[in-house]
């Protein structure tokens, strides 16, 4: 039997489109006839180690060889890319899983994104991967969903302004087979994945697209179509609704622009829903830091400073095709920060959504005041059962954490744990920093009631702390992902370079796994 999901992952720059399916077979690999075939391999064992033993015999000589000879080990990260000599399945593409012991399913969904990238390496429109039992024992859900999940996260590339001069490449289309003799998986299974890196791959889209083609008004209308796809609502609030609010914060910063800032509100609901949470995202279009401005070298990355705003979205794109049994409430602020005629200035004061007073003292600390804004509108008007917000907030969090783990700040530790595990079972790991009272001594305010920056030190838990003020003592958590956004290396399954998409793929692990707080 042999069915597909449905068209996937698409490709797209000006002049090339290259469109990735993901296919479900389960008939035996004799009978199956691809041009190439991904194997996964555990460390220093043979073929029967990694319960590939259903192999076709023509097609394991060479693999077997060069197992034997140690040319490949199936240690975790090698591949090795072999020519069969069997007619029905002319190549294999041999990817190292690591030590047998240690194989979870982040360790699969890497070598899977391993695969992916090297799928044009293999000039091979139809392409097969073997799911086995050693494979499904591994992971505690679906060997499939997260094989389908890797590849399709790893075949990403973001082509968009780049041209080719290969008339022949501008269109390509690749078939990607699940082949599963042993029925260990299935087609919901693998659609679920492909989904889930779908809703990651939008963020990344979003995050590279540059400035000047991604501008607030872009991200309302991407909110708008997802809106429209999945019957949700969606709602855009303009500068005059804002001014009405009272969101001095977000029109504070929006200031020095001559694009207007939109508060973008998304409602997802479902009958048999018995809590809503809501989830906020930094969408700071580009961020040159205003009056307070950056050093040149690498402000071309502050494109990045919406990844917040572009992991709800993509989220929300998931949330639409799974249908949780959960309410949600997107939110997104979104504005450039620039340093314009009327920009906002170091000593002004700013009043917020919830009447807060708030002293500028760096003109570049202004995801905190957007967010500020957006948080306590949300909590005000849907009153939500437990807050998550995402921002690329502070680059002290890259200091701490490096580029590989999220940090985090929270008010509640039931809440917490959910959201560590979301990550532990995404892959979008999450720490939590210590959000002592003393900590927050110094945004306390000279002329008013708060000031948007601290000291020299603890900027990530300072800046979480800030917000703490705008929840309304609603269960939060604020996940600061500046380090983990985009140019995240050494991960199977991540772009070399770009924006990675982070969080979408750990909102919805929450969600779909969501536990009633007490």
């Amino acid at each position: 039997m042999s069915l597909i999901i449905g068209c996937g992952l698409i490709i797209i720059n000006r002049d090339f489109i290259m469109e990735l399916k993901i296919v479900y077979s389960n008939i035996p690999l004799t009978n199956e006839k691809l041009e190439a075939v991904v194997v996964f391999v555990t460390e220093d064992s043979d073929l029967l180690g990694s319960g590939l033993r259903a192999l076709p015999g023509a097609l394991k000589k060479n693999l077997s060889t060069s197992l034997k000879l140690r040319v490949f080990t199936g240690k975790k990260g090698k591949s090795q890319h072999l020519f069969s000599g069997y007619a029905k399945i002319p190549q294999i593409l041999a990817v190292g899983l690591g030590k047998k012991d240690e194989l979870d399913a982040e360790t699969l969904r890497r070598a899977a994104g391993k695969a992916g990238k090297m799928l044009t390496a293999l000039k091979a429109n139809t392409v097969g991967f073997v799911v086995t039992s050693l494979l499904q024992d591994a992971v505690e859900t679906d060997a499939g969903l997260v094989l389908a999940e890797g590849l399709t996260l790893g075949a990403y590339e973001f082509n968009a302004y780049k041209k080719t001069g290969d008339e022949k490449s501008k269109s390509k289309s690749v078939i990607i087979q699940c082949c599963d003799p042993d029925n260990l998986t299935s087609l919901k299974a693998l659609k679920v994945g492909k989904i889930r890196a779908d809703g990651t791959n939008l963020a990344r889209n979003l995050g590279n697209t540059p400035a000047n083609d991604l501008k607030p008004k872009d991200l309302a209308a991407e909110a708008k179509k997802i809106a429209r796809q999945h019957k949700m609502e969606c709602t855009v609030l303009e500068e005059k609704d804002m001014k009405k609010l009272g969101m001095g914060m977000l029109l504070g910063v929006s200031r020095g622009s001559r694009e207007p800032a939109k508060l973008i509100i998304m409602e997802y609901s479902h009958q048999q829903a018995k809590q809503t949470i809501a989830i906020v995202g930094k969408g700071v279009t580009f961020d040159s830091g205003g009056i307070s401005l950056k050093p040149g070298k690498n402000m071309d990355e502050m494109k990045f400073d919406m990844c917040g705003a572009a992991a709800v979205l993509g989220a929300m794109e998931v949330f639409g095709q799974v249908n949780p049994k959960l309410n949600i409430i997107a939110v997104i602020p979104t504005t450039e920060n620039l340093p314009g005629g009327e920009a906002q200035r170091p000593g002004d004061i700013v009043t917020a959504h919830n009447g807060k007073r708030v002293e500028i003292l760096n003109t570049d600390a202004e995801g905190r005041l957007i967010l500020g804004d957006a948080l306590s509108y949300v909590v005000k008007e849907f009153k939500p059962d437990a807050v998550l917000d995402l921002a690329t907030l502070t680059g002290a969090c890259i200091t701490a954490l490096g580029h590989f783990t999220t940090g985090a700040i929270t008010n509640n530790d039931a809440l917490m744990e959910q959201v560590r595990n979301a990550g532990n079972i995404s892959g979008d790991l999450v720490w939590q920093l210590p959000s002592y009272p003393e900590y927050g001594e110094s945004i306390k305010g000279k002329y008013a009631d708060l000031q948007n920056i601290g000291g020299g030190d603890s900027g990530t838990i300072i800046g979480g702390l800030f917000l703490e003020h705008f929840i309304d003592k609603t269960p939060w958590v604020h996940l600061d992902i500046a380090g983990t956004s985009w140019n995240v290396k050494h991960i199977g399954y991540q772009p070399n370079n770009g924006a990675t998409g982070v969080g979408v793929r750990l909102l919805v692990d929450l969600v779909q796994k969501w536990k009633p707080l007490s």
